[in-house]
């Protein structure tokens, strides 16, 4: 590809840059948006950032939607840049999602799970109607919301932790053992994706993808085009200690938390009497999702493509959802974003010179058309 360097052009460059903050400040009355009130207000929206970023901090994720005015492909770019000059202080050991603080568990599996349900904040059960009463939302009013919610609460004291619903099926076998991680983990910000590439780098590129293209390829499978049509034994939503080890003794402590969504689901079985699957048994086959922040649809759709790539890995790919280049080389926004917009850029030589061949080839088929007239 060419492209043309644009000399004099700084007073509009300048001028397109006053002009898209200009829209960013809207009217001369009207206020700021505060950092606090974008990221509790449009904590889903945060949630969003945070993971397509791949860097957890909510307060720079509020800052980067508030500069490029809700624009998430925008704003999770400017996240990632802004954790490529930090530096790299230590790597986590794997953590425990089962130590998980959870503010929203459930199954689809099963009607009663160890622990119980939890449904948490959600809008599953809500109508979809607009609420006009949000219009001319009273401030005071508002702000009871939470006082009202905080004093309605039941006094029922919460578990620190719940078991996970998959250790019931694992240990009456119906699930394969879990394997003991081996090696260092798949980093994707310093590796190359040079296929074939292990699960953990399937998950890792994931974990980071944006959420509509994730979502469109995995609905690709719901709908025929693959066959998987899991059953979710876990969906969780909750804020999960980040253990590191002491400096001085190596013990592992809780160094923060963060907020996270997790699923697991099942799906059709494997194995047969020839020794596949488990011992010799057939066994359910998983699939698992993991990002930052409040993300149920990710998750989930993260969880039935980590399914359908590993069958893909298995026996070949059937189906573009199973085939790891095809998924992993598209579902990343920012590297989508980047490829879309630079068509913007001046492409002025290798459009004259596609002018250049198109004329020519036209003048070449009105001689060739004269000629046949002539010879007719």
């Amino acid at each position: 590809m060419g492209y043309v360097a644009i000399k004099g052009g700084k007073a509009a460059i300048e001028g397109a840059a006053a002009a898209t903050d200009m829209l960013r400040a809207g009217s001369e009355h009207a206020e700021p948006l505060v950092l606090d009130a974008i990221e509790g207000q449009l904590r889903l929206l945060v949630s969003r950032v945070v993971s397509e970023g791949g860097l957890y901090h909510p307060k720079l994720a509020a800052l980067a939607i508030k500069q490029f005015q809700g624009d998430t492909l925008e704003a999770a770019f400017a996240l990632r840049a802004y954790r490529s000059t930090k530096p790299r202080l230590l790597e986590t050991p794997p953590q425990n999602t089962a130590h998980m603080r959870v503010i929203r568990r459930i199954s689809s599996a099963f009607k009663d799970i160890p622990g119980g349900q939890m449904l948490g904040p959600t809008y599953d059960y809500a109508l979809r109607l607009l609420d006009l009463g949000l219009v001319d939302e009273n401030p005071e009013d508002f702000r009871a919301i939470a006082r009202r919610f905080l004093a309605d609460a039941p006094e029922t004291e919460l578990p620190d932790s719940f078991p996970k619903v998959l250790d019931a099926l694992r240990a009456e076998g119906l699930l394969p053992p879990l394997k003991p991680v081996a090696g260092a983990p798949f980093d994707i910000t310093r590796q190359p994706l040079i296929f074939p590439v292990p699960r953990a780098a399937a998950l890792a590129t994931m974990a980071r993808a944006e959420t509509g293209s994730l979502l469109a390829i995995a609905y690709s499978n719901m709908r025929g085009y693959g066959d998987v049509h899991p059953t979710i034994a876990e969906l969780r939503v909750g804020y999960v200690p980040v253990m590191l080890p002491h400096p001085v003794t190596g013990e592992p402590m809780e160094a923060g938390e963060v907020l996270m969504t997790e699923c697991e689901v099942v799906a059709m079985f494997e194995g047969d009497a020839e020794g596949k699957g488990c011992g010799g048994k057939p066994v359910f086959t998983l699939g698992y999702g993991a990002c930052f922040g409040h993300n149920e649809v990710k998750a989930i759709s993260m969880a039935i493509l980590d399914r359908a790539l590993q069958k893909g890995m298995k026996d070949g790919a059937a189906n573009p959802s199973e085939d790891p280049e095809f998924v992993l080389l598209h579902v990343d926004g920012v590297d989508s974003m980047g490829f879309a917009s630079h068509y913007k850029m001046p492409h002025y030589v290798t459009f004259q010179s596609d002018m250049d061949r198109l004329r020519t080839t036209q003048a070449k088929a009105g001689i060739d058309t004269v000629r046949q007239k002539d010879t007719a």
